[in-house]
């Protein structure tokens, strides 16, 4: 029985020299892209510059709308799972209002309803914010009912609300005034109100539906009707009820789920 000898060059299989030129090409075309989105040195990010800012924008305010912020809005129209997804890494949902074309940040809920981290603040509203938020949402209903697409408020009808609600026994108008002042720039800097051209007129943000709806507006202005109610009795009693940091109760009005970080 002869040996038979198998001694020839064995030619490498081209398949494989192929194959790995494609994973380094596909590598370096992924490194050639990451670094085409890096906006400052060490930057390793994956989204593109617009979908950044847009997701910058979520974050820093208290919510985005089209009106305000139409090249964010067109961005997480396109991008909503993206972005929806990163915000998802810190916690937070996105609620979107199409309605209204506004959208927000807000704490996500876990499946079995144990607390999760938040980067949220909630925010007590004091008695001269409270009755304007219900006054302004009354406002912006009436007036959507009767098809005025863009609602407005002077701040002298702001303030005379406020002053309406107002015991016969407070005497400290100075004072008070100057509560109701701050009060409407506390709206403004929240974007409940939006600056006009008349710096005493302002536009009453959709915002104010998201935060108040009929079921909670009916709850808070039953809160104020009592509170005003238990500040006349005090009054005739001689007892001082006034408290500057007296807020709505959280149960009925917590707006914390669309504050900044």
């Amino acid at each position: 029985m002869t040996d038979q000898s198998f001694d020839h060059d064995v030619e490498p299989d081209d398949r494989y020299a192929e194959l790995d030129d494609d994973v380094f090409a596909s590598n370096s075309e992924d490194e050639e892209e990451r670094l085409s989105l890096a906006m400052f040195e060490g930057d390793t990010s994956t989204l593109f510059p617009q979908q950044r800012l847009c997701l910058h924008a979520l974050l820093k305010h208290r919510y985005i709308s089209a009106d305000r912020h139409p090249e964010h809005w067109a961005v997480l129209m396109d991008h909503e799972g993206t972005i929806t997804s990163r915000l998802h890494d810190l916690f937070l949902d996105l609620h979107v209002d199409r309605e209204h074309q506004i959208a927000f940040k807000r704490a996500a809920s876990s499946h079995d309803d144990q607390p999760l981290p938040s980067l949220l603040r909630n925010v007590s509203h004091n008695k001269e914010e409270t009755i304007m938020m219900v006054s302004l949402r009354r406002r912006f209903f009436a007036q959507r009912q009767e098809g005025d697409d863009t609602v407005f408020v002077d701040r002298q009808t702001i303030l005379d609300e406020v002053a309406d609600q107002r015991p016969d026994a407070a005497t400290n108008r100075a004072m008070d005034h100057k509560r109701a002042n701050n009060a409407v720039d506390a709206l403004l800097a929240a974007g409940v109100l939006l600056r006009t051209g008349d710096p005493d007129r302002f536009q009453i943000s959709p915002i104010i539906e998201v935060l108040l709806p009929i079921e909670k507006l009916r709850a808070l202005w039953t809160w104020l009707l009592d509170r005003s109610s238990s500040d006349r009795e005090a009054a005739h009693d001689g007892v001082d009820n006034d408290n500057d940091e007296a807020a709505s109760p959280d149960s009925l009005f917590d707006s914390g789920d669309v504050e900044a970080l």
